[in-house]
């Protein structure tokens, strides 16, 4: 038996490595183990081609709020951005560009301008009340404790601080589609595809399905935090955000350990004490907090004896097959773009030409077929930051939509389809790019569920929708980061407030961890405005 440690954070993620950071800052002992070579699971930078790196899964950095920049002094540990504020380009094959910058909307009708300036003002007010539930523990239905019923009040009253006519607005929309609403607002297909995109990535539906309105004001608050940088593009890749992540949770007190594989999570009296480990070592400790999403953590690292029928029910039902796939790409020079000058290859391209466009794209993966017309979000990462290849040449990172889990019965036909068919829409917006591309890798979410071990290989860990959200992530009576055994946490994407690479799903773990073992103090330098968290 090893030393006992006070918390025991399983995978070196970034939300585990700020809930490391957060418990180890309060004089906590906690121990950090990552099944890795290194520390950040899916947010890493990796070789795929000899010489080319490439972030692993998330590609930007669009939701790290600038309050955990400053509070974990990842500048000081060594992050630094290759681009900042980055534009977004909309592609089409038949059409100029449009352009969004934080300047607003270039390339657009006069009408569409000025309606896309009044929707932003929209979505910015609506995206605030979305603020104020980042920052909430999710409080249960019941109200039970005072702080609840505070949370609750200062929630409502937040929307009703929207005024009437904003008020209605958003009660409004709320569950709508995003296809209706967009419509609503907008007269170009190529402005209403493109703010779709953000709609549906990590979603499980097309922009006609209810509630995916929910996931835009979603992303839409998130990248709200990030007000400094914006879309930004971090040096050396995702990588390096992890890095300095793993330094700063070092500095705090928290001990890192890659390589080592938890096979099991212990439990004695009803009650989580410690991991064992694939080698058979098995480490000690208070409680233990899981970073590895929801149905791993609970069905095969705990296991189901130790839970009660109904939660085992609910947690297989919990929705984690991806629907995004990465496809990455060593070229040896640097692709040309219809309609692009140099300068736009440095910030995030859209193919998501229309609605209908992405509708179709959407409903192959329905019958576990991939689309034959891909929507892509395409970066080239060294056109920022050349050092992620050898001189003179570039690496293109693209994430490709509604690719299901479930290939169906031919799976290696279904990946070499997605491939030629990807290459097909890339060399309609970039002629002759086929013939640069000297290295190719596609990952499936049935590849990154292998390579980086979440289930369904969804980034999120699980859906963003109504049922799998705020006081329903990742189920009922489990959705307050404390797990139906006591002394085991969730701390990762699988519960509230869901992906994207901001650590607050860690931050408030660890908050309420503090609280439940009796030395937090709310006051004491969290990420957030820190008397909207429970600690």
């Amino acid at each position: 038996m090893n030393a006992r440690y006070d918390h025991i954070v399983i995978g070196a993620g970034h939300n585990g490595l700020v809930c490391a950071f957060h418990l180890a800052r309060r004089g906590r002992t906690v121990l950090v183990v990552e099944a890795g070579g290194e520390p950040g699971g899916a947010a890493v930078t990796r070789e795929f081609a000899p010489g080319f790196k490439v972030s692993a899964a998330a590609h930007l950095l669009d939701a790290l709020p600038d309050e955990l920049l400053r509070d974990m002094q990842l500048e000081r540990h060594g992050l630094s951005f290759a681009g900042r504020r980055l534009a977004t380009c909309a592609l089409s094959p038949d059409r100029a560009p449009l352009r969004f910058a934080s300047a607003g909307l270039a390339g657009a009708s006069s009408s569409d301008t000025a309606a896309f300036e009044s929707f932003r003002q929209q979505m910015d007010r609506h995206a605030k009340v979305l603020d104020r539930l980042l920052d909430m523990v999710p409080f249960r239905l019941d109200l039970a404790t005072w702080r609840e019923r505070l949370d609750a009040v200062r929630l409502a009253w937040d929307i009703r601080r929207l005024g009437r006519r904003d008020m209605r607005e958003l009660l409004r929309i709320a569950g709508m589609n995003a296809h209706d609403l967009l419509t609503e607002h907008f007269e170009s297909d190529l402005l209403k595809g493109a703010l779709a995109w953000d709609a549906t990535l990590g979603a499980e539906h097309g922009p006609r399905a209810p509630g995916t309105v929910l996931t835009l004001l979603h992303r839409w608050a998130l990248r709200a935090r990030s007000r400094s940088n914006g879309i930004a593009q971090p040096a050396g890749g995702m990588g390096a955000v992890t890095g300095a992540m793993a330094r700063a949770a070092g500095a705090a007190g928290a001990q890192i350990r890659t390589g080592a594989r938890v096979e099991r999570i212990l439990v004695d009296a009803d009650r989580a004490c410690g991991v064992r480990l694939r080698s058979g070592e098995t480490i000690h400790g208070g409680s233990v907090v899981s970073n590895v999403d929801p149905k791993t953590t609970l069905l095969k690292l705990l296991g189901p004896e130790h839970l009660e029928t109904d939660v085992v029910r609910r947690t297989a039902h919990f929705r984690s097959k991806g629907l995004v796939a990465r496809l990455h790409l060593a070229l040896d020079a640097a692709p040309v773009f219809r309609g692009l000058d140099a300068a736009d290859l440095g910030g995030r391209l859209l193919v998501s030409p229309s609605l209908q466009y992405l509708e179709l794209a959407f409903n192959p993966s329905k019958y576990r077929e991939v689309p034959a017309e891909p929507a892509m979000e395409i970066t080239v990462p060294t056109v920022n930051d050349p050092g992620l290849a050898p001189a003179g040449r570039h690496v293109m990172s693209i994430n490709l939509m509604f690719v299901p889990y479930d290939l169906g019965f031919d799976p290696q036909g279904a990946h070499n389809a997605l491939m030629r068919d990807s290459m097909a829409v890339l060399e309609r917006h970039a002629p002759g790019l086929g013939q640069k591309v000297v290295a190719s890798e596609l990952l499936t979410p049935a590849d990154l569920e292998r390579e980086f071990g979440m289930t369904g290989g969804h980034w999120h860990h699980g859906a963003l929708s109504y049922d799998q959200f705020f006081f329903t992530r990742p189920l009922p009576g489990a959705a307050q980061y404390a797990m139906p055994v006591t002394g085991l946490y969730l701390c990762g994407a699988g519960c509230h407030p869901g992906g994207g690479v901001s650590g607050l799903a860690g931050r408030l773990a660890a908050l309420t961890i503090l609280k439940e073992t009796g030395r937090a103090d709310v006051r004491e330098g969290g990420a957030g405005r820190q008397g909207d968290a429970r600690a």
